[in-house]
């Protein structure tokens, strides 16, 4: 018994039916991959503003409980500076602490970037889709 070549071919139907089910899994795996990438974007930004908030934090944490303590013990009874001045070196330290965490957090902000491959590759679709390579 011979095969019939004329029903092993696909209709017209079903190929469209094939077609539009291979662009939805291309969608949809494009749709993954800029998820993916936009997840390290956004873990990125979200450490900057932690980092940011931290900065802010230990700044107010700084001048209320440390501040005076130290300038005193610059002060050191008499001894060493005067008290305005142990102040006033009490905040520079904490000026300069606060703007070293504060770039660290800025450097994470630029890491932040757009989902360039599933944007390439989302470019790439309208070209496969003409037959173009």
């Amino acid at each position: 018994m011979a095969t019939d070549p004329i029903a092993e071919e696909p209709t017209i139907g079903r190929l469209i039916k094939d077609a539009q089910s291979d662009i939805s899994i291309l969608v949809r795996k494009e749709i993954e991959l800029a998820k993916s990438e936009l997840k390290v974007s956004v873990t990125a930004g979200g450490t900057g503003v932690a980092l940011l908030g931290v900065a802010a934090f230990l700044l107010l944490l700084a001048l209320i409980m440390f501040s005076v303590a130290l300038a005193y013990f610059i002060h050191w009874n008499g001894e060493g500076l005067d008290l305005q001045w142990a102040f006033l070196c009490v905040v520079g330290i904490y000026v300069l602490l606060a703007a070293l965490v504060g770039f660290i957090g800025v450097r994470r902000f630029k890491k932040v970037r757009a989902p360039e491959r599933a944007i390439n590759q989302g470019r790439e679709i309208p070209k496969a889709l003409k037959g173009q390579a």
